[in-house]
């Protein structure tokens, strides 16, 4: 029998899990744009956006559970909660983002409309990024004893260093 320790997942690092995040992110974005497409034919399209983007969701956490941040399974109630409370906020700042860009352009383009919600979606990313690797998929951090201490020198040895 392997100790408890071997048998765990070990989180890939920072890059790593940026990469998988991207490509998992990535990936169901790409497919939900298409599904959106295809239900808008038989449903309005806001009620077909809401549908795939809660179902987007529940497939990229399941996936960032699984593969981008190596938690070892299949997410949590918990932590399907706080990822759709950070995509809503990834939302809002590419709503906040567009709705400034109305204010300050009158017509703006069809290019600059891209590059202001493609910027506002790449920062929200990071940020959504952030909180799940950190909050949502952290690994038991409080559980990690902390390394023991070296005390404190006395005598001579004190004196020294504090010169």
């Amino acid at each position: 029998m392997e100790p408890a320790q071997s048998q765990q997942r070990t989180a890939p690092g920072a890059v790593s899990a940026f990469a998988r995040f991207v490509l998992c992110g990535g990936g169901v974005g790409l497919a939900s744009s298409f599904a959106v497409a295809a239900l808008a034919a038989w449903l309005p399209w806001a009620l077909a956006n809401a549908l795939v983007t809660v179902a987007g969701t529940l497939l990229a956490t399941e996936l960032h559970a699984r593969f981008t941040f190596g938690a070892g399974g299949r997410a949590t109630w918990r932590q399907h909660a706080q990822s759709a409370g950070s995509a809503a906020a990834a939302y809002a700042v590419t709503c906040v983002a567009m709705f400034l860009l109305q204010q300050l352009v009158a017509t703006p383009g069809a290019v600059l409309e891209q590059v202001v919600y493609l910027s506002a979606s790449a920062l929200a990313g990071i940020g959504r990024f952030a909180v799940l690797r950190l909050v949502v998929f952290a690994r038991g951090r409080s559980r990690i004893p902390a390394a023991p201490r070296a005390s404190a020198p006395t005598g001579r040895a004190a004196l020294c260093r504090a010169a």
